[in-house]
């Protein structure tokens, strides 16, 4: 693949907030040209403009829920119309709705699974074809996807299966040379673990701290990650720096998953 600096193109999904934005800014400080695809009209606009003003090559604004399978279809034939075949794709389209065993809605198990799981299988199905031989595929799922969490039981769920569809997708796209890989973020400063603080002004603390009646460990490097530290390592194994690296699962949590 061409490396990610000018030239190369990107879709990136959860385009508009947290760590979807991180990566947008990382690719666009490198010159890349990158499809911004997010359900906030509003919010792409913006991150575009960021994008455009931090020297992409060239940017794409795209609103879809990755949830709705035809959108998402229109969405990457309307990228690859304006940039071309894709050199790389990251995922980081995503929602969490605390709930435990007796609390989770049908609803609300439902939505987890149609937007973290099927959203990332509708990405991978519209976007094969328009990837290159010899591409990159990044899906931000989480360390909840293999470690226990007490109030997330959708979440933590869907994130497995993500994991597990990611690799399995990996192995069938080998054959193009096409890497497919799996971060795995713990706790990180965005509006989705904001809003699960009770206590805002104490949650960071108690994050850090962990919970035991809970069985949640505190994280040993005693920092809550930036977007920036996830999108770092999404932007390596985007990077030809990464080229021999496939199927594999990333935590990115200061050792919270030990």
């Amino acid at each position: 693949m061409v490396g990610l600096i000018s030239g190369a193109t990107a879709l990136v999904t959860g385009a508009g907030s947290g760590i979807g934005r991180a990566v947008v800014r990382q690719l666009a400080s490198r010159g890349a040209a990158i499809a911004l695809l997010d359900q906030d009209a509003e919010a792409v606009g913006l991150v575009g403009k960021e994008a455009s003003e931090l020297g992409a090559a060239r940017v794409v604004e795209l609103a879809a829920d990755v949830s709705d399978r035809v959108a998402v279809q229109d969405a990457f034939r309307s990228a690859a119309d304006e940039l071309g075949p894709l050199d790389a794709l990251a995922c980081a389209a995503g929602i969490l709705v605390p709930g435990g065993l007796t609390e989770v809605t049908p609803d609300e198990w439902q939505r987890h699974f149609d937007v973290n799981t099927t959203g990332v299988l509708h990405c991978l199905q519209s976007g094969t074809p328009l990837l290159r031989d010899d591409a990159a595929v990044v899906v931000v799922s989480s360390n909840a996807a293999r470690v226990p969490r007490t109030g997330m039981l959708a979440y933590a769920a869907s994130k497995a299966a993500t994991s597990a569809l990611t690799r399995c997708a990996g192995l069938e796209l080998a054959a193009r040379g096409i890497r497919c890989n799996v971060v795995e973020p713990g706790s990180t400063d965005t509006a989705m673990l904001r809003e699960l603080w009770r206590d805002p002004d104490g949650g960071a603390s108690a994050t850090l701290a962990g919970d035991p009646a809970s069985y949640r460990v505190g994280i040993p490097l005693q920092r809550i990650a930036e977007p920036d530290d996830v999108a770092a390592m999404v932007c390596f194994l985007l990077s030809e720096e990464a080229r021999h690296v496939t199927l594999q699962q990333i935590y990115v949590d200061g050792g919270a998953s030990l």
